[in-house]
């Protein structure tokens, strides 16, 4: 009788000891989850605040990196609502320069194209015909492209897979670029630590 008790005695206090952990991880978690909708609610009335800060600020978005795509990029994939004349007013924008610049958004910089190409995507246009230009063919350039380095090639990427375009031929460029050659100029930029930087350099 008195080992029966005692293995009683035994399976209670370990019930006890279950029962008393399971309690503390189960205030802990609802704690977690308080702290976590806590910081969701910040980060959302944060956000909002950007989006009506850059929506004020940023009134006529141009084709520029300074109050132009990033701006136009963020505010279309925020969830404010944004009046489509906005963006429509952009685009128009972007028609109009294309147009007077002959399709040309610059002579080096061809991170001009890929986050022109972002923008345009994000608000539901085609950058494949602007003012009947395709602004994805000077991207294929391989030469040109990688003149700005590492970045050149990762910007031609994300703006590839943003509207999951292939890569058009182009008749003008030296080198016709692929996707399998931006990934590997920048897998052969590596640093010895894992990382990349901005100049290319390796050492």
């Amino acid at each position: 009788k008195l080992t029966a008790r005692y293995h009683r005695f035994k399976r209670s206090i370990r019930m006890k000891k279950f029962i008393s952990i399971l309690l503390s991880f189960t205030i802990l978690f609802s704690l977690s989850l308080s702290a976590f909708a806590y910081d969701t609610n910040k980060v959302n009335a944060t956000l909002e605040s950007v989006g009506n800060y850059l929506y004020e600020t940023v009134k006529e978005p141009q084709v520029a990196s300074i109050g132009g795509e990033w701006a136009v990029l963020g505010l279309a994939r925020c969830d404010m609502d944004i009046p489509d004349e906005y963006f429509e007013n952009y685009y128009q924008t972007v028609t109009k320069y294309v147009k007077d610049s002959g399709g040309v958004l610059h002579n080096k910089k061809y991170t001009e194209y890929s986050r022109v190409v972002l923008a345009l995507t994000a608000i539901g246009k085609n950058p494949q015909d602007v003012a009947g230009y395709n602004l994805l063919t000077a991207l294929s350039d391989y030469e040109k492209t990688i003149w700005q380095g590492v970045n050149g090639a990762i910007w031609v990427l994300i703006a590839l897979d943003s509207g999951n375009y292939d890569m058009p031929n182009n008749p003008n460029a030296k080198v016709q670029a692929t996707r399998e050659m931006y990934v590997n100029h920048i897998l052969e930029k590596q640093t010895s630590d894992g990382g990349w930087t901005l100049s290319g350099d390796v050492a």
